[in-house]
């Protein structure tokens, strides 16, 4: 297990290329299902799709945190309670934190966003609504309650991962202002910009 209080220097590399692809293409669909399931048309093919997209960029986003580089490893940003608690003590520090890749606290809402994310694919997949005539591509390998159920699943998730997006944004704003660490540079360029 890495020390998550490593930092890295201005021009260093952070994210590879890979992770910072993963996290826009995977911002993009999640932003155009949830748009296409709340307001899009009752014909549900693009919404199914991007939720394809979604459940394909998660397997990956597996694969690469177990074989990708040190920054992109679950094993280098998951820790246990005890660095989530000491980095949490530092939080509101007005200095920047620099960690080089995830701190404690993000790696493990990188984990509950993915899971949160696999759950409502998953759901979908099984999900449908008689009523509506939406059929998830596996509804019909389970009973109609338990279809229902997925289907409830997965208008109970949709808000839920607008809060998780909220919650990431609003950390990227608090980075921004009062640590003065720009977050938004690094999933780009992959580097940790110069101050």
């Amino acid at each position: 297990m890495t020390d998550m209080t490593e930092t890295s220097a201005p021009n260093t590399p952070i994210w590879d290329p890979l992770v910072r692809v993963f996290h826009w293409a995977l911002f993009v669909c999640v932003v155009g299902a949830w748009l296409l399931g709340e307001f899009g048309p009752s014909i549900m093919t693009l919404h199914f799709w991007l939720g394809y997209a979604i459940g394909g960029l998660l397997v990956v986003r597996l694969l690469w945190g177990l074989i990708g580089p040190k920054t992109a490893r679950f094993a280098n940003f998951v820790t246990g309670p005890g660095p989530v608690l000491r980095y949490a003590l530092t939080l509101f520090s007005r200095k920047p934190s620099h960690t080089h890749g995830h701190n404690p606290m993000g790696g493990w809402s990188v984990v509950v966003m993915l899971a949160v994310l696999a759950l409502q694919v998953g759901s979908g997949l099984f999900s449908a609504s008689f009523d509506d005539f939406v059929f998830g591509p596996f509804s019909d390998l389970v009973s109609e309650d338990v279809s229902g159920w997925m289907l409830d699943l997965h208008k109970f998730l949709a808000p839920v991962i607008l809060v998780l997006v909220a919650l990431h944004v609003g950390a990227i704003g608090f980075y921004k202002v009062w640590k003065r660490e720009d977050l938004v540079t690094p999933m780009i360029t992959g580097r940790r910009p110069r101050s």
